[in-house]
């Protein structure tokens, strides 16, 4: 299998790097130093070439240094599993962002076209316990990492969905105000659900056929709404005016939920210990990839921010054994070299330090 992988990334006051290069072959990154040196900068910014705001799912604005502010800069060569990609991404002072693929304008959506990129951060470690907006989020994330058509689809349901509140909360009645929102919506709504359910199937066969020491997570997708677009549009239409009641829209994908159980146990993932949460998401994140290089012909980039915490080592040895299994050029983030020993010359280690405010990285002799 071919792979997917960064050979060259550059940063200009983006975060706290002044200036940043990093020269690497396809295999994975260990990223280590002190807290706050600036590890996980480096990997939001290549969360980056995924559609949508990045890890941290910040502005534009709040990724350029401070106390600066003049805007930022990121580049990659991005090897794909036929084409290499020259990536320009970019915001000017309080500007939006901008991205160029071989010197040519594209929007972000296309992004999701040529690469792959998964994460798992640590503020995900509460996907379980949260509400479900984080849990849709997750989920939203690996359908889009499968079906790339599906940010397209979310914007333009929250779009009319944002149209439509807006309506509600002025307390429009007049149903012709409403017909052209809700068929939109009704349209993509139905569609996101498919997609969703779609990616779930995925996501569960790659975890059975796959022989790991994670735990495997049963999964279903709760959603109380018609599933044809049809019937979700009349749902919508005779939903009006306890919506009115409401200020908002009561019904749709935006409702859904995402119920996780730990198989083996037969317990509901929120009940499980701290660290049974963490290795299901780690399970989850490895499935997504394996579905991932099925599909796409390469594995996805992988951003694995501070890994190590709440996997023992041997579970640690077994997450580093299947990233290299798989093929994936992970960039994974830890406080000290010890995290990755049981990679050795698997990988390949760059030191992250702080001086003054300034990030520096420097790739060890």
């Amino acid at each position: 299998m071919t792979q997917l992988y960064l050979s060259n990334l550059s940063l200009s006051h983006f975060r706290s790097h002044r200036r940043a290069v990093i020269d690497v072959d396809a295999r994975p990154v260990a990223l280590y130093g002190p807290n706050g040196a600036g590890k996980t900068n480096i990997i939001e910014a290549i969360s980056l070439l995924s559609p949508g705001r990045g890890l941290r799912r910040t502005s534009a604005q709040d990724m350029a240094r401070r106390p600066e502010a003049l805007g930022w800069k990121m580049t990659g060569l991005l090897h794909g599993p036929s084409v290499l990609h020259e990536i320009e991404i970019w915001s000017e002072a309080g500007a939006a962002r901008q991205t160029k693929i071989d010197g040519k304008a594209a929007p972000q959506t296309t992004l999701g076209r040529i690469a792959r990129v998964l994460w798992l951060i640590p503020a995900m470690d509460r996907l379980w316990i949260e509400g479900a907006e984080g849990r849709r989020r997750f989920l939203d994330r690996v359908t889009l990492s499968m079906l790339p058509d599906h940010a397209e689809l979310s914007l333009s349901y929250e779009k009319a969905m944002r149209e439509r509140n807006r309506l509600l909360k002025d307390m429009v009645r007049e149903p012709s105000w409403y017909a052209a929102l809700e068929t939109r919506m009704a349209e993509t709504g139905a569609q996101i659900h498919a997609n969703r359910l779609q990616a779930l199937a995925a996501l569960e066969a790659a975890q059975e056929e796959a022989q790991t020491a994670f735990p495997i997570a049963t999964l279903a997708l709760q959603c109380d709404m018609p599933t044809e677009a049809d019937a979700l549009c009349r749902a919508l239409s005779d939903n009006r005016m306890r919506d009115l009641a409401a200020g908002r829209t009561l019904i749709g994908p935006h409702r859904a939920d995402l119920e996780g159980t730990y198989a083996a146990k037969g317990v509901a993932a929120r009940d499980c210990s701290t660290g049974e949460q963490k290795a299901l998401l780690v399970s989850l994140i490895l499935a997504n990839a394996r579905a991932i290089a099925a599909d796409f012909g390469a594995p996805p980039l992988l951003l694995l921010d501070e890994v190590a915490a709440h996997l023992d080592a041997t579970r640690r040895a077994a997450l580093y054994d299947e990233i290299t299994a798989l093929g994936a050029q992970a960039w994974m983030t830890a406080t000290g070299p010890e995290l990755f020993d049981s990679l050795g010359d698997r990988a390949q280690y760059v030191e992250v330090t702080e001086d003054d405010g300034l990030s520096k990285v420097e790739i060890p002799a």
